[in-house]
């Protein structure tokens, strides 16, 4: 699989295996079939419920821990102690260090006034967690332009990931534009809609492509992601899907069908604002 560079010179695939809500049903099977199916980076949470699954996939595939890229995150309820999350992480990952370690939202509640101030002691926390070698490297997750600035204002290391949900009809074209002015990667979560997939499975520019190239319209929008310099982290539970999602890389899209897919009218998209649309409640449990 192709590689994409990150800020600090390590290298990444680019393309994800998402395990959010993989819990239901047969927990380890959709991720030992995305390892057979040559995935090598996976994106997990403390908040999924999904780290002890993803480990005991690794441990059992009897390839290298080394040859994994394994990237968790840090719940708005652990904020105050982020050794000891990272620390319920590893063990149920059964691994001794995460290649990414990612702050998960960057507010705890939406009436919060000194996020700023609660971010950079998380991420300080995160930067002594790197120097101990049980992470290899720090990102965030739904972090928009003034929350991402706050971090790269203050921080020694500086993330090399910033994780948002993009797909067509939802490109967040700002945020993405701002990562990359400052050579942070934007990685896409929910890069075929997630919830709403309905919606761009009957989109008529995206069927159109999808004929013209003879390929599906999640590959389509995969494809148009990597053009555009995202990692896409998308998530499959058969065989089928889990391959097909790979194989992306036998076509490109013109620069005025990227355009067209850039200006799509909104749609699709979850929209969970990262000031406005805080979860209230964590759904994780220490399994």
């Amino acid at each position: 699989m192709e590689n994409f560079t990150l800020n600090d010179g390590s290298k990444i695939p680019v393309i994800g295996f998402g395990t959010y809500h993989e819990q239901f049903g047969d927990n380890l099977l959709p991720i030992k079939t995305a390892i057979d199916c040559g995935y090598r980076f996976f994106d997990t949470a403390s908040l999924y419920e999904t780290e002890k699954y993803l480990g005991q996939a690794v441990k059992e595939s009897g390839i290298p821990r080394e040859e994994f890229i394994i990237e968790t995150k840090l719940w708005t309820d652990e904020m105050d102690d982020a050794k000891a999350a990272l620390e319920r992480s590893l063990k149920r990952l059964q691994m001794d260090y995460v290649d990414l370690y990612l702050i998960h939202w960057p507010k705890a509640t939406e009436e919060q006034e000194d996020w700023k101030e609660q971010d950079l002691k998380v991420w300080e926390q995160m930067e002594q967690l790197v120097r101990e070698g049980k992470v290899r490297r720090l990102g965030l997750s739904n972090f928009l332009p003034h929350h991402l600035k706050n971090i790269l204002d203050h921080a020694s290391i500086k993330p090399v990931v910033d994780q948002l949900e993009i797909h067509p009809g939802y490109s967040q074209e700002a945020a993405v534009a701002f990562c990359k002015e400052h050579d942070v990667l934007p990685m896409a979560w929910s890069p075929l809609g997630r919830g709403r997939s309905k919606a761009l499975a009957e989109n008529e520019i995206l069927q159109k492509l999808a004929d013209k190239y003879g390929k599906s319209i999640p590959q389509i929008n995969l494809r148009f992601l990597l053009q555009k310099g995202i990692l896409p982290i998308p998530k499959a539970s058969s065989k089928e899907h889990i391959e097909a999602n790979l194989n992306v890389f036998d076509f490109s899209l013109t620069e005025d069908e990227i355009w067209i897919l850039s200006c799509m009218p909104q749609t699709a998209g979850l929209g969970e604002h990262p000031d406005f649309d805080i979860p209230k409640k964590s759904t994780k449990k220490d399994v």
